[in-house]
């Protein structure tokens, strides 16, 4: 352990790394007219039954500051909330979807934070997606929006409803991160070998403290070194040494610094393979990254799986909430 102390004294702060390129699949829409569209939405929404089509090409082919402007513009001349409108025009699947595209990607993040800790239970898998997903400044923009929405601290309430390791290590990773140097690089897979593998029983608290730090380039090198150190690689690791959430939470993280896009991917393919997609994570994913990078995640996708993401939504899902994900899918591989 003083080695890993020593080493944490070492490291230097990281505010202003390089912003991560994107890849979404909906842009802002050309021609873009506010009026036009709310004016659409309004007649799509008193037509009897609903016209869900239309909503769905609006909603789904605008990107969220052109949806914020059709709300406003909605509600100039309607005289009604646009989100109250939705909700009393839309139900199921494809209202918890639209209703999603009305936030902002960090708006929705918070959101689904706020959710997953709201009353008896806690759902710890929503937690370890977003959390354990986010880069240091995504996290940084969560814990400030969900600061402004909800008036209490995402640490408080992280603190409020989980407990032990799995609590430390999700309180860590909302906290600022450090970067690594490479000359640390031994140093820190030498002692997440000692803490684990190595030893009887293990240091959890080691594994917290460097597993959090999320130097990505870093860390990833640190996975590649610690075959050398131990028989296992660091998924059979994680695997041999601790289990329930906070496996999950670790084996998350590694599979994020590898590569996140893969992650989603695989998670999107998890969650439509049961009988009945798991709509819940589906909406989840391709909501908070059609914004951000899900034309990668549809790549990482067919690389992975020998099909694409938009056959097997197609295949997984149905009616207007199926529509309404190919249309965010934005086009078959």
């Amino acid at each position: 352990m003083a080695l890993v102390s020593e080493f944490l004294g070492q490291l230097t702060l990281s505010y202003g790394t390089e912003p991560e390129p994107t890849f979404p699949t909906v842009v802002p829409a050309r021609d873009f007219d506010p009026a036009r569209d709310a004016a659409r939405i309004d007649v799509a929404i008193k037509t009897k039954g609903t016209d869900e089509q239309t909503i769905i090409d609006i909603l789904t082919r605008r990107s969220y500051e052109q949806r914020r402007d059709v709300a406003f513009e909605y509600e100039r001349f309607a005289k009604k909330d646009l989100v109250t409108a939705l909700k009393g025009a839309l139900s199921g699947s494809l209202e918890t979807l639209m209703l999603g595209l009305m936030k902002s990607t960090v708006q929705y993040d918070a959101s689904e934070l706020k959710a997953s800790m709201k009353g008896l239970g806690t759902d710890e898998e929503t937690l370890i997606e977003i959390i354990c997903s986010r880069n240091n400044e995504e996290l940084t923009e969560i814990k400030k929006f969900y600061r402004e929405m909800f008036k209490k601290e995402l640490d408080k309430d992280i603190a409020g409803d989980t407990s032990g390791n799995f609590a430390k290590l999700l309180l860590a990773l909302v906290q600022v991160a450090f970067m690594l140097t490479p000359q640390q690089n031994d140093i820190i897979t030498q002692s997440l070998y000692e803490a684990g593998v190595k030893r009887k029983g293990t240091d959890v608290t080691t594994w917290i403290s460097i597993m959090s730090q999320r130097s990505v380039p870093h860390l990833q090198k640190v996975f590649e070194r610690y075959k050398s150190y131990s028989p296992y690689d660091i998924q059979e690791s994680i695997r041999k040494e601790v289990k329930g959430d906070l496996e999950k939470s670790f084996l998350t993280l590694v599979d994020c610094f590898q590569n996140r896009q893969l992650y989603f991917a695989n998670r999107l393919s998890e969650a439509m393979k049961s009988k009945g997609a798991k709509e819940k994570v589906v909406t989840r994913i391709i909501v908070s990254r059609c914004e951000v990078d899900l034309k990668k995640i549809r790549s990482e996708f067919k690389r992975q799986h020998k099909k694409s993401l938009f056959q097997t939504i197609a295949e997984h899902t149905k009616g207007d909430y199926q529509r309404a994900l190919l249309s965010l899918c934005g086009g078959d591989d």
